[in-house]
């Protein structure tokens, strides 16, 4: 079975103490829904603020900083984007870098047979077969290729894939306010409305 999840790469979260955190996942990246705990939720939004090198202080801020952020950068970006799992095989295409969350939805144009951005090393070959596309991977400077990084989606498995994807970043955005509603009550709607804006969670899923 192909299970499609947004993620953020953990990196550079270590030593962040501006609101509780997760511990480091072992492999390096959180997927988002909204089964995560506080914890998690901390660690995403901890992601996002270091990845943009927004500050934390005050906390009760946040979404005054946010904007003086955006005032600057004009988008609110974060590392990741969508992992591809095949659960049978346990093969697994993950974001490369330079690949944002902020670009999930370009998945749609693989239903129209297009590129997308997948990021770099690793880079991500795509190929349109029958019915279906072939994400493959490369494993690692000078490896042969391996069936651990090759993943085929059906196309037209891939709207309620996506739709999965959609209604899970939603989760997530509602986690995010009852976190924010603890950590800081004064940003809670303006935080939510950014995150909304930025990485495109709320608004049908076109195809």
């Amino acid at each position: 079975m192909i299970r499609i999840d947004a993620v953020l790469e953990t990196d550079g979260t270590a030593d962040f103490t501006a609101w509780p955190i997760a511990a480091p996942a072992e492999d390096g990246v959180l997927a988002l829904s909204g089964q995560m705990s506080p914890a998690e939720v901390g660690t995403a939004m901890a992601i996002i603020f270091c990845y943009g090198e927004i500050p934390t202080a005050p906390i009760n801020d946040l979404h005054h900083l946010l904007d003086r952020h955006l005032a600057d950068a004009e988008a609110l970006l974060a590392p990741g984007g969508l992992r591809v799992r095949d659960t049978a095989t346990k093969a697994e295409i993950r974001p490369g870098c330079c690949c944002g969350l902020e670009n999930w939805r370009e998945w749609r144009n693989l239903l129209h047979k297009k590129g997308i951005w997948l990021g770099h090393d690793p880079n991500t070959d795509l190929e349109y077969i029958a019915g279906a596309v072939r994400l493959r991977q490369e494993s690692g400077p000078g490896s042969p290729p391996s069936p651990r990084y090759e993943v085929e989606v059906q196309l037209d498995d891939l709207p309620a894939l996506l739709t999965a994807v959609h209604l899970r970043l939603q989760g997530f955005l509602g986690l995010v306010r009852q976190w924010a509603g603890e950590t800081s009550p004064r940003a809670a709607d303006r935080l939510i409305a950014i995150l909304d804006e930025n990485f495109e969670i709320n608004g049908p899923l076109e195809r």
